[in-house]
Formats: structure tokens, C-alpha cells, sequence
């Protein structure tokens, strides 16, 4: 079903029926991805006494689970600024428009030490003079076990502090990347670009400039048959009241 999106005064024509989804699910089993030293999601029937929430069981004419896990380190998730402030903000109130304008771009990490980074210069020439509103990062080399891996104690790349502050300066409002996290795993709390990004220059007393209305999206995959160019975001979230919540960003190819 072809739709057209009024935008900034530009119209762009896509196509409802065809959506390129970029998230991970939350599955209870060894093929979930897993970050920062968690253990697997935990999906689980309710018990109480005799009752069972699930209807294979005999107990229970409704499927009825519990579910436990952890937007940070448990699949594709959105967070907003108050992921590293002292003050509470919930990515529920601050992200309140769904659909923009994105850049699907793919970068390989550079070694840099006993790291592998993301720097100013891969993303400049890969947006090549473009400002997109939200800006999805694809590490190369782009295996599938991504899907699935346990990143924990193996030290990811990362964006450089000097790379967040050219994606901030260039006006991009949403980036999401196939890592973990945009910051070394392992940086004694520092969280360069994560600040550089919202602007916050104090986590204890948000500076009055810090970037309110901004987001990050960490631990999307976007297959190959994505190609790099320009695409309509959806920006889905669960309504969590959280400074963070899973999400399902979904890319629709302007025709």
C-alpha cells in the first residue's frame, strides 16, 4: 500500500506493504543477543497454586507469561538522555514523533590501540554532505551471528567523542547502530559520545542546551539486501516509562 508523508515541506512516497525491520527480538533462549554481563531474557508462565499460564500445560485456557529482561542489554532498544543523568527523563514523554528522515550508512571500525573505532572522517565521507534527521550506522564486516552473539567482556567498537560531536553538530536527532553501545564497552564511566551526542556536560545538573528531544538506538541489525542510501524511519517503542524502552525501528524505501 503506497502512502505519501508530508516532511519539512518535501513530500516522500513509500510503500506501507514493504517494511525493512531493523530490530532484534527478546527471545527466551540461547539465541538472544546479551550485553553488559546478563544472563538470557526469562519468559515464564505465571504460577499460582494450581493455575498455570499456559494453555499446553492443561491449566490454563489463555497463555498468561511473565516476562524478565533488560532493554539495555537484551535486544534492539531506544533510549533518551536520562540513560546517564542523575534527574529522571523517561524515553516515553520525550519521543513523540514517530516518523523522519534517515541515512542507512556502513562503516567499517578502524584499529585504533587494543580497540577497533568508528571515527569523524568514516562518517563525514559516508554521508557525503547529508544531514538526516536519524542516522543508522552498519559495522562492517556485517556477520549474522550479530543477531545472536554475546558481546559481554568482548570489547565492541565504538563511536570516537569526536565522531558523536559531527553527527550532533550536522542536526541528526536519532542514531541508531548495530553495537551494544556507541561508548567503549570498558571506559571507567566516561560515556563520550553518549554526551557528546545529547549534549550533557554534567550528569548530576543537566545543562539547559542538552538535546531533550534526541535519542540513541543500540543493537539493531540491517541485513545486506538493505543497501546504503535514504530511507522513512518508523521510530517504534513500548510505552515504558523508563529511560529506556525495546523497540522496532522499521525503514521504508522512498520510491
Amino acid at each position: 500500500m503506497k502512502t505519501t508523508i508530508q516532511h519539512n515541506n518535501k513530500t516522500y512516497e513509500i510503500d506501507l506493504s514493504k517494511p525493512l525491520d531493523i530490530s532484534l527480538p527478546i527471545q527466551n533462549n540461547e539465541q538472544n543477543p546479551i550485553a553488559w554481563y546478563l544472563d538470557k531474557p526469562e519468559i515464564n508462565p505465571v504460577v499460582m497454586g494450581d493455575f498455570v499460564g499456559s494453555v499446553s500445560s492443561g491449566k490454563s485456557s489463555t497463555n498468561f507469561n511473565n516476562i524478565l529482561f533488560n532493554p539495555h542489554g537484551h535486544g534492539t532498544h531506544t533510549e533518551c538522555l536520562g540513560h546517564i543523568t542523575k534527574d529522571f527523563y523517561s524515553i516515553n514523554q520525550i519521543l513523540k514523533q514517530f516518523f523522519f528522515i534517515a541515512e542507512l550508512i556502513s562503516v567499517e571500525p578502524q584499529p585504533f590501540e587494543s580497540d577497533f573505532i568508528i571515527t569523524k572522517n568514516q562518517v563525514e565521507n559516508a554521508l557525503n554532505s547529508k544531514t538526516p534527521e536519524a542516522l543508522v550506522i552498519r559495522t562492517l564486516p556485517n556477520t549474522s551471528d550479530k543477531k545472536h552473539k554475546n558481546y559481554s567482556n568482548s570489547n565492541p567498537p565504538y563511536l570516537t567523542e569526536e565522531a558523536a560531536i559531527y553527527i550532533r553538530e550536522i542536526g541528526v536527532k536519532h542514531l541508531l547502530i548495530d553495537l551494544p553501545s556507541v561508548d567503549k564497552e570498558v571506559d571507567e564511566g566516561k560515556l563520550l559520545a553518549h554526551k557528546a551526542f545529547w549534549n550533557v556536560k554534567n550528569t548530576q545538573v543537566v545543562n539547559n542546551d542538552a538535546r531533550f528531544d534526541c535519542t540513541i538506538t543500540e543493537l539493531i541489525f540491517v541485513s545486506d539486501e538493505i543497501k546504503d542510501g535514504s530511507y522513512v524511519i518508523n521510530m517504534q517503542i513500548a510505552s515504558f516509562e523508563n529511560d529506556a524502552s525495546p523497540s522496532k525501528p522499521i525503514l521504508y524505501q522512498i520510491l
